[in-house]
């Protein structure tokens, strides 16, 4: 299954943070994977470099677009 999400929040980018960032308005491919400290769902945006801190997004940024089904 490949989801697509919309970015609904792209302000506060950490002064640390190394790679891309998304923009608001913007549907990306991304997996929905939980944190491995926390459990929280967090959002990984499929393509995207992000050497520092991590390449992971909170939910809260991104909206559900579509969820497709691949055989």
């Amino acid at each position: 299954m490949q989801q697509y999400a919309r970015c609904i929040d792209a302000t506060s980018r950490p002064t640390d943070h190394i790679g891309d960032w998304p923009e608001t308005g913007s549907v990306y491919p991304v997996q929905y994977r939980p944190n491995a400290r926390t459990g929280q769902l967090q959002v990984h945006v499929l393509g995207f470099y992000a050497e520092r801190p991590y390449g992971a997004f909170n939910c809260q940024r991104f909206e559900p677009v579509a969820h497709i089904w691949l055989n």
